[in-house]
Order: structure tokens, then sequence, then C-alpha cells
């Protein structure tokens, strides 16, 4: 169940951008950005105030390979398993990722919502491969070594803002 505040975050994001039909994605994007994906409630919620139908909404937000129906960490960590990438070692990479946070397949987030790992076809930084993207910002020339490291660094980071 939504709260009234909630309700009315969406309600003011939906009257900055327009109740049309076009503004569906530019709505669902900033929802993502404000809670880091798509709650069926909140969809559904959309749904109700655009006089749209749910499965319209549903379909929309499951098309696009960039929204999450599933909770994500607030460090999105992509891999990079494009050629350049692969053909360096980015695998490794992955399994110290996965290790080191404790997934398994399917579990792509950490329990405390700190970390998402994904894999993507190519970052387009191949002259820094392997790279991967930690919320948009590129690092190159990765080991599993110097990914363990960035972890520790952004959980101090994490615990210092805390």
């Amino acid at each position: 169940m939504l709260t009234l505040d909630t309700r009315n975050e969406i309600d003011k994001i939906i009257e900055k951008y327009g109740s049309n039909r076009s503004s569906m994605i530019t709505i669902l994007q900033e929802i993502q950005g404000e809670y880091r994906y798509l709650p069926e409630e909140v969809l559904e919620y959309i749904a109700h105030k655009m006089d749209i139908s749910p499965s319209k909404i549903f379909g929309i937000a499951t098309f696009y390979e960039n929204f999450s129906l599933e909770p994500k960490g607030k460090y999105v960590i992509k891999v990079c398993d494009g050629t350049a990438c692969h053909v360096r070692k980015s695998i490794p990479i992955l399994n110290a990722l996965i290790k080191e946070l404790s997934l398994s397949d399917g579990k792509y987030t950490t329990d405390d919502l700190m970390f998402t790992v994904e894999t993507v076809s190519c970052l387009g930084a191949c002259g820094l491969a392997p790279a991967i993207n930690i919320n948009d910002k590129v690092y190159g020339k990765m080991t599993p070594e110097s990914i363990v490291e960035l972890l520790n660094k952004l959980r101090e980071e994490s615990t210092d803002e805390n």
C-alpha cells in the first residue's frame, strides 16, 4: 500500500511532465531514480492517475532494459562482457564480485541493498578492457583484486555517509 507521501511525490512527477502517454518513459525514469526500481503498486497508481491500463505501463517497464521491477542496490555494478573485455578476462572479475558479495545464480543484489551486479554486452570502453561501470562511472583495466579493493572503498564511503 502506498503512503500519502509516496502518492504525493508521484503526483508531483506526473504533474511536472504532464499526463500524456508520450511522457511515460520520462516519468518512469524519474520514479526509478527515486526508488532505484519500479514497485508494482507504484506502476498501478501511475496507471490509475494517467488513465492508462496497468498492462500498458507494465509493458513499457518490462520492455526497456534500463527499467527494473526488482529493487537494486545503491551501487549498480555493470561488468562488461563484450569481446575486448571477455578476451582480457572479465569473467574472473565477475566471479570475484559474486564471491565477495555472496551472490549466486538468480541473486544479483546484496541483502542490504548496497550492491547489484549485472553483465552488459558492451560499455563502449574497449580500450580500457576489462572495464566495469558503477553508477555511470567507468573503471578500466580491472582485475579480481582491484574490484575487491573498489568494493571495500565503496563500503567505507557508504559507512562514512551514515
